[in-house]
């Protein structure tokens, strides 16, 4: 029986060498052996291996030497120490760089198999997160954004011509539109790609903490400042920043954000000499950045710097055509995350999503076919893994009664018992929420024979 696994195990001394490349091979692994060091660190160059089972001391190059090597060629490899020398202390000290197991000499085979299974168990399980990853990556709207809606297409076009031009750029939209998934699309289109992204919220710090984070601190600049450290302009150097919800950002780091893109530098806090930067702004916001203007509460001037191109997101619900497929591409990413064999939406839980107004947008719909794949037990999802709230919807709102579509006076009729519902029989509060007179809502309870005696 062949197993999973390539081997190398490098020991000087003949005999063992040869019983472990005996035994190894036996267990179905493919093995490489060799009796010297500096032999060893030449098949390390030039091969991969999963599990290195190397003797600690040997002459001119011994066991701590290719540990370290492996970490630099192959950091998923794991390293095995063999010593005749077993001392709590070279055994910590190759358990600290990074060796898997050590085992001392004179040692039993049996307990070299059982260590060398489980190293090997290790590296696959590595291996199998690392595909997984990369498949999800590959799916993953991070440079791949999922749309067949002609605006969309448009934005990304748009997106995908402007990215090489270095210019700063203002996305708006709704929460969970996509804002950072856009702007990663322009990072990996541009010539900045090879650079860094990162991405930072503005309304999630207080004033002093955003100024930490954006800029920077140098060593005692304040207490508990016990070293120098980069703020996220800096790292983000000869790559993209994306400063989202830009308009909570306080009036006075304003002024030092329109400083550091006229001057192409910043001081860190504390600090004396700028420093230069090459970044490429992103601004992102939910909100109407013109009323913000208006009332004094965002710089125009930090705005026209920002605003070079903007981009507007549209609503999920504009664009109902991408519902479909978003739905199958989420379904297709946490069916493998859960490692489920789901292959199908129902048809009645697509047409419940496609006429549902998605107020968290696209991030709301990955949140339910997670929740849809989580449930399903076959191979479909139904509109009873779907939310409560919506399969509430489709029974208020969508269900045909007898084959016939509702009309629209049974629809009022259900709507204000369901408003009179929520209101806990209060007529007058439902008489305000549905935004007429108590008047006119006693007159229509009458016409449905609703009215209570």
């Amino acid at each position: 029986m062949h197993k999973y696994g390539k081997i190398l195990i490098i020991d000087d001394e003949k005999i063992t060498l040869k019983n472990l490349e005996h035994v190894m091979k036996k267990e179905g692994y493919e093995v490489v052996g060799t009796d010297r060091g500096p032999h060893a660190l030449k098949l390390l160059e030039e091969q991969y291996f999963d599990v290195v089972l190397t003797d600690l001391k040997m002459e001119k190059v011994d066991g701590r030497q290719i540990l370290k090597r492996c970490r630099e060629l192959h950091p998923d490899t794991e390293v095995i120490m063999i010593t005749g020398y077993a001392t709590l202390g070279s055994a910590v000290d190759s358990m600290k760089q990074g060796a898997f197991y050590y085992i001392s000499k004179p040692f039993k085979l049996d307990a070299v198999r059982k260590v060398v299974e489980e190293a090997i168990a290790k590296v696959q399980l590595k291996t199998e997160n690392k595909e997984l990853r990369e498949q999800i990556e590959k799916y993953e709207g991070k440079v791949k954004i999922i749309t067949q809606d002609a605006h969309m297409q448009k934005l990304l076009e748009t997106a995908q011509q402007i990215a090489p031009t270095d210019c700063n750029i203002l996305i708006t939209g709704e929460s969970g539109t996509g804002k950072e998934l856009v702007s990663r699309y322009i990072h990996v289109n541009s010539n900045r790609t090879d650079g860094p992204f990162f991405a930072i919220n503005c309304g999630a710090f207080t004033e002093e903490l955003l100024s930490n984070e954006l800029f920077g601190h140098e060593k005692g600049a304040f207490t508990g400042a016990l070293t120098m450290k980069k703020g996220l302009i800096e790292m983000a150097s000869k790559g993209t920043l994306l400063l989202d919800e830009i308009t909570e950002m306080p009036s006075s780091m304003q002024v030092k954000l329109l400083r550091v893109i006229q001057e192409r530098e910043l001081l860190r806090v504390g600090g004396t000499e700028p420093v230069t930067v090459d970044v490429r702004f992103i601004a992102a916001t939910n909100r109407d950045i013109h009323d913000a203007i208006k009332n004094g509460t965002f710089r125009q001037d930090l705005y026209f710097r920002l605003n070079v191109v903007s981009l507007h997101i549209p609503p999920l619900s504009d664009r109902t055509d991408d519902i479909p497929l978003l739905s199958y591409f989420f379904l297709k990413r946490y069916v493998t995350i859960m490692n489920k064999n789901i292959t199908e939406i129902s048809e009645d839980a697509i047409n419940l999503l496609i006429n549902y107004d998605f107020p968290g947008n696209v991030r709301e719909l990955e949140n339910i076919i997670e929740r849809g794949v989580a449930l399903a037990n076959g191979n479909t999802i139904e509109i009873a893994h779907l939310p409560e709230d919506l399969r509430e919807l489709s029974i208020k709102t969508f269900r045909k009664k007898e084959g016939k579509i509702p009309s629209l006076e049974n629809q009022e009729m259900a709507y204000i018992k369901w408003v009179l519902n929520e209101a806990g029989g209060n007529k007058t509060n439902a008489a305000h929420i549905l935004g007429i007179d108590r008047v006119s809502l006693w007159r229509k309870l009458k016409k449905f024979g609703l009215e209570e005696d």
